[in-house]
């Protein structure tokens, strides 16, 4: 069993920047890739990121890609996601979640991950 809680979350203007923390719990941290989702007011659950169990590999939805960033350090079970020149369209709440295995085959399903946080609120004001 995992559990996760992120943190992070805020207000912030168009073009800021914020960083957000996932900390898990349980034993085994780098035998999961972890990702982060995020679910805008009435859209569906939308990938944003993920990187591998212990080689560091990450992935990107396009709509992130050279903005955001997603790192980790295992030795504090803690995943991150970096997130700069943020746009209105960033707006939702983000959450992490544990993959089934160490490495993503299809970072962008939901279903693969087994375990997930609650959230936290993002907000980009203009």
């Amino acid at each position: 069993q995992v559990q996760l809680v992120e943190s992070g979350g805020g207000l912030v203007q168009a073009g800021g920047s914020l960083r957000l923390s996932c900390a898990a719990s349980g034993r085994s941290f780098s035998s999961y890739a972890m990702g982060w989702f995020r679910q805008a007011p009435g859209k569906e659950r939308e990938f944003v990121a993920v990187i591998s169990g212990s080689t560091g590999n990450t992935y990107y939805a396009d709509s992130v890609k050279g903005r955001f960033t997603i790192s980790r350090a295992n030795a504090q079970n803690t995943v991150y996601l970096q997130m700069n020149s943020l746009e209105l369209e960033d707006t939702a709440v983000y959450y992490c979640a544990a993959y089934s295995s160490s490495y993503y085959s299809k970072p962008a399903d939901p279903g693969r991950y087994d375990y997930w946080g609650q959230g936290t609120q993002v907000t980009v004001s203009s």
